[in-house]
């Protein structure tokens, strides 16, 4: 069981830094891939769900690492 919790949690590791990696700080995901950044207020398409993504998986990892005290 510790095992699959420590390889869970190396999983969850690398995806919730490619997910924060992907994000860049006050533009939108398309000047990430070479599309003019204008001003808007909400995250909308890909972006939004990349941050929610993100959120889950910060969840995940700080879930795994609590259960693997506990194994």
């Amino acid at each position: 069981m510790r095992d699959f919790v420590q390889i869970f949690q190396m999983v969850v590791a690398i995806l919730l830094i490619l997910s924060i990696l992907s994000q860049q700080r006050s533009a939108g995901l398309s000047a990430t891939f070479g599309g003019t950044g204008g001003f808007q207020v909400s995250k909308r398409g890909a972006e939004k769900v990349l941050f929610i993504a993100t959120i889950v998986l910060a969840v995940l990892f700080v879930g795994s690492s609590v259960l693997y005290l506990f194994v």
